[in-house]
């Protein structure tokens, strides 16, 4: 079966639902394996605890992100979006059950050595992460709104799953012997399956939907060489040359002219990803001292942030409840007046009020990340669409880079820098 037209979209598109739910799973599973690591940190702390694990960790994974990234995102005409994805999730799939085998064959111990291998897979995490984010993101943005947000919501889902799992192992495993060791490899193998399900549902449900093989057929006609691996998988070849008569369709904006046409939403994702990674996780596993709630307070504080995080990605569902373009940049800078707030709270404040402000933290990223992401792309053609998700994922990576180096700035003055 050849392309002969796909710029009408049918009176009833098929599968919407089911292509949002497997868009939600892909979600989940894009973040699931990196949320566990995060999760687990208590575990690490104990065995690694002079070595900032929560901090260490995510500036390691970040470079491998960010570089991979910049490296796509340059070159995402030319890619294969169906193989960067499914590269992606076994890359995740495979380092997850690495870390598993790894405390199998160190027993559990600490020290220098198995640090250094616990970094090497975290480093595999990210270039996974700048794989399936990225081409993901990239991927959705020329299919309906609705499918993108339930992969953003997804992603959120992964921390609070991993978050409310480890509340539930700590309590169940607290008082046993090799308590949280047992928690953690529950973890990372529940985390190991669910990467292995997205490799399945996208390799073999998602691209067979009839929603997603209308607009990927759509994204052809209109230029695009991303998709054509996924539509030869359910039996469509392109052949462009022949059945796109008019030359400006194939025309598309650069790279350059996409990201100065939307300079403000890239800039709002970076410096919403500045504020997010300079708080979460470091600061709340080590900065905010000691509290009624014990070795509990970290954990819950982690959950609440996943939680709020993960709610606040359905409310741009909700027409009357979005931002105007320009309302989202004052919304974006007014996040920074939490840095003096995180910072009195730990010095002054109580364990409630520190649950508050990471309650807001949550809301306000998930809130705007989903409103930016599903704004963005409206108005340009399935080529652009993709390099210009592939773009403004880049940027939110760059944020998390940031972040996660600033994050460091918590600890001057303390003995432990």
């Amino acid at each position: 079966m050849t392309i002969a037209n796909g710029g009408a979209a049918p009176a009833r598109l098929e599968g919407k639902s089911s292509a949002m739910l497997v868009c939600w799973i892909l979600g989940l599973g894009s973040l699931v394996s990196w949320n566990s690591m995060l999760t687990i940190g208590d575990y690490y702390y104990n065995l690694f605890p002079r070595y900032h694990p929560s901090r260490v960790l995510t500036l390691v994974y970040q470079p491998f992100a960010l570089g991979t990234m910049a490296l796509l995102a340059y070159n995402e005409a030319k890619i294969d979006t169906r193989k960067r994805n499914l590269a992606g999730y076994i890359l995740f799939c495979a380092s997850t059950f690495l870390l598993v085998v790894l405390d199998l064959a160190t027993s559990g111990r600490g020290g220098i050595a198995p640090y250094i291998g616990i970094c090497v897979i975290v480093g595999a995490f990210g270039v996974a992460d700048a794989h399936v984010q990225g081409g993901m993101v990239g991927d959705l943005s020329f299919m309906c709104p609705e499918f993108i947000q339930s992969f953003l919501a997804g992603l959120a889902a992964s921390g609070a799953l991993t978050s409310a799992l480890r509340l539930m192992t700590k309590a169940a495993f607290d008082k046993s012997a090799g308590g949280e060791r047992k928690g953690a490899m529950l973890f990372l193998g529940i985390s190991t399956f669910l990467e292995f399900l997205c490799i399945i549902l996208y390799a073999f449900f998602f691209p067979k939907l009839p929603i997603v093989k209308h607009y990927r057929r759509k994204a052809a006609l209109e230029g695009s060489k991303t998709v054509s691996a996924d539509l030869a998988v359910v039996g469509i070849q392109t052949q462009q040359s022949q059945e796109v008569d008019d030359t400006k369709q194939q025309e598309r904006l650069s790279n350059k002219q996409l990201f100065f046409q939307n300079i403000d939403y890239a800039l709002e994702l970076f410096l919403i990803y500045v504020l997010t990674l300079s708080i979460f996780p470091g600061f709340l596993f080590e900065n905010t001292g000691k509290h009624q709630l014990g070795s509990w307070y970290p954990l819950v504080l982690i959950a609440m942030y996943n939680v709020w995080d993960f709610i606040s990605r359905y409310i741009p569902l909700v027409k009357c409840l979005r931002l105007p373009r320009k309302g989202l940049m004052v919304g974006v800078l007014s996040r920074f007046l939490l840095i003096p707030a995180f910072y009195f709270t730990a010095k002054y404040g109580d364990q409630g009020w520190m649950i508050m402000l990471t309650s807001l933290l949550g809301v306000s990223n998930g809130y705007l990340t989903v409103s930016i992401l599903t704004n963005a792309p409206k108005g340009y053609k399935g080529p652009e669409q993709n390099a210009l998700g592939n773009l403004l994922v880049l940027c939110l990576l760059g944020g998390v880079f940031a972040g996660v180096a600033l994050d460091w700035l918590w600890l001057i003055g303390k003995q432990s820098f």
